[in-house]
C-alpha cells in the first residue's frame, strides 16, 4: 500500500522559510509525478507545485517557492521562503503514479502569522 508521509511544517513568522518534506512507501516504481497542493480553511484545495515531466508553480508562489524531487527516494521537498500570512494552510503531498493513480499524504499544518 503507497503511504506518502509528510514532514517539516510548522509556524513562522512573516518573512521566514520553511521546507517541506514527503517521503512515499511501499513503492518499487517512479511515480510519474509529485508535487504540493494546499487548502486553506474555508477555501478549496489549490496546485502549489508538481514536479513531473517539467515543474509547475502557481503564481502566487514563484520565485519564493522552490520544488526539488529524490528519485532515488521516491521523496519531494518544497522550500518555501518569504512566506506570507496567504501561504498559511495544510499542506498535501501527491504523487502520480504512471498509470494515473493518484495518492495524497495526510497534510501539514503551515502557519504564517506574527
Amino acid at each position: 500500500q503507497v503511504q506518502l508521509v509528510e514532514s517539516g511544517g510548522g509556524t513562522v513568522q512573516p518573512g521566514g522559510s520553511l521546507k517541506l518534506s514527503c517521503a512515499a512507501s511501499g513503492v518499487t516504481f517512479r511515480f510519474r509525478a509529485m508535487g504540493w497542493y494546499r487548502q486553506a480553511p474555508g477555501k478549496q484545495r489549490e496546485l502549489v507545485a508538481t514536479s513531473g515531466g517539467s515543474t509547475t508553480y502557481a503564481d502566487s508562489v514563484r520565485g519564493r517557492f522552490t520544488i526539488s524531487r529524490d528519485n532515488a527516494k521516491n521523496a519531494v521537498h518544497l522550500q518555501m521562503n518569504n512566506l506570507e500570512p496567504a501561504d498559511t494552510a495544510v499542506y498535501y503531498c501527491n504523487a502520480v503514479t504512471v498509470s494515473g493513480l493518484r495518492c495524497w499524504g495526510q497534510g501539514t499544518q503551515v502557519t504564517v502569522s506574527s
